[in-house]
């Protein structure tokens, strides 16, 4: 059976950009975004990458670290992350997980588990290695965006998931359609009307099963 919401994030160590790491060590008592891709120097995923590089601060304030992870090796990622600061025009400060054996992708559920790289592997091996996880502090998955290999992830849609799964996780409530931080928020199904008014305030009801409040602070 795959990986599914709310299964603990598999614990792995592996070598990084920045050294070995012990995945769920390296985490501690913050969130986490894995985002993967399917080989280094890849047009799309250089964009990815300078996105969130540019996006430091904003993860910084979510208390959220960030990694990526590809199959090449480290010195193939140390090599790449000069096209990725170039572009970006700032550093990438991040590390990139070193996945050759494609151990993270399988355990990750992003390749099966016979999967196997040729000798000159191109990124259509292992163009299913496009997957974001938000992980919580309690290694929980929260979130996971599957994407093509010929569609950029957007980031804004990224960090505003990360505030709703923070929001969610924090207070009984949920986030409407197009939500934004700020905006009203759903009180979940299993807190009565009654708690709902004691804990936020002014509750509006649209229907028995969809009731709002102002977003808690």
């Amino acid at each position: 059976m795959g990986l599914r919401i709310n299964d603990t994030a598999p614990n792995f160590t592996a070598e990084t950009t920045e050294g070995q790491i012990d995945f769920h060590d390296w985490i501690g008592d913050s969130y986490a975004i894995l985002f993967s891709h399917p080989k280094d120097f890849t047009p799309v995923c250089t964009t990815e990458f300078s996105a969130v590089a540019r996006l430091a601060d904003e993860f910084a304030k979510r208390n959220t670290k960030v990694i990526g992870i590809s199959v090449d090796g480290v010195a193939d990622h140390m090599n790449w992350k000069k096209d990725i600061e170039s572009y970006a025009g700032t550093a990438a400060s991040f590390p990139i997980i070193a996945d050759p054996d494609l151990k993270v992708a399988k355990l990750y559920d992003m390749l099966p588990a016979g999967a196997y790289l040729p000798e000159n592997p191109t990124p259509a091996d292992s163009q299913t290695v496009r997957t974001t996880f938000i992980i919580s502090p309690d290694k929980k998955v929260q979130l996971m965006l599957i994407y093509p290999m010929s569609v950029g992830r957007n980031f804004d849609e990224i960090l505003r998931a990360l505030d709703a799964v923070q929001a969610g996780l924090k207070n009984p409530i949920a986030t409407p359609a197009n939500w934004r931080p700020g905006e009203d928020v759903i009180v979940k199904t299993a807190v009565s009307t009654e708690d709902a008014k004691a804990w936020f305030g002014e509750v509006k009801e649209i229907f028995p099963y969809l009731r709002t409040i102002k977003a808690p602070k």
